[in-house]
């Protein structure tokens, strides 16, 4: 973009502007920054969540894995569509995990001292971890639709009909 600057400006003498220094940085490879934040929220969910037994690099091929020590502006190689089903089962059994465990959390809470959602999570109001599993699995390649039954049958079995028919 062209930017236009008054003649006063002109002769100032200093420190290169935080535009012009904005202006000559690299494009990012938006594709690696989602990439990136897929890595980010799996193990935000493992932690948020305290799932155990989850190894977040395992639900990555090789190209995936390779892509997160690259330079945000270099294009990479990322996975194709094309996935290894045991990466997509591994994929698949820790978004079911994460389902379980938020479901399993927030009946507990509820059952022990009648706890909203928003009070035993304070600092996601309005963060829907159910919902954030199904998002998820569009980047992973699962389907959507067995993240969101899983969720009803977890509801179900924690006696939570009532949202379960929702």
């Amino acid at each position: 973009p062209a930017l236009d600057t008054e003649d006063a400006w002109q002769s100032v003498e200093g420190p290169v502007s935080i535009v012009e220094l904005a202006l000559e940085q690299k494009r990012i490879h938006y594709p690696l920054v989602e990439h990136q934040f897929v890595l980010c929220t799996v193990l935000y969910a493992t932690m948020r969540l305290s799932l155990k037994g989850v190894k977040p690099l395992a639900l990555f091929d090789s190209k995936g894995k390779n892509a997160f020590f690259k330079d945000l502006t270099s294009i990479q190689l990322l996975p194709s569509g094309d996935m290894d089903p045991n990466v997509l089962s591994i994929r698949q059994q820790f978004l079911l995990k994460v389902v379980s465990a938020a479901v399993q959390t927030l009946c507990s809470s509820q059952k022990d001292k009648e706890v909203s959602e928003e009070e035993l999570f304070p600092f996601e109001k309005g963060k829907n971890w159910p919902t954030l599993a199904a998002d998820l699995a569009q980047y992973l390649q699962i389907s959507e639709d067995l993240v969101r039954r899983h969720y009803v049958c977890e509801l179900y079995s924690y006696g939570m009909d009532h949202l379960g028919e929702e």
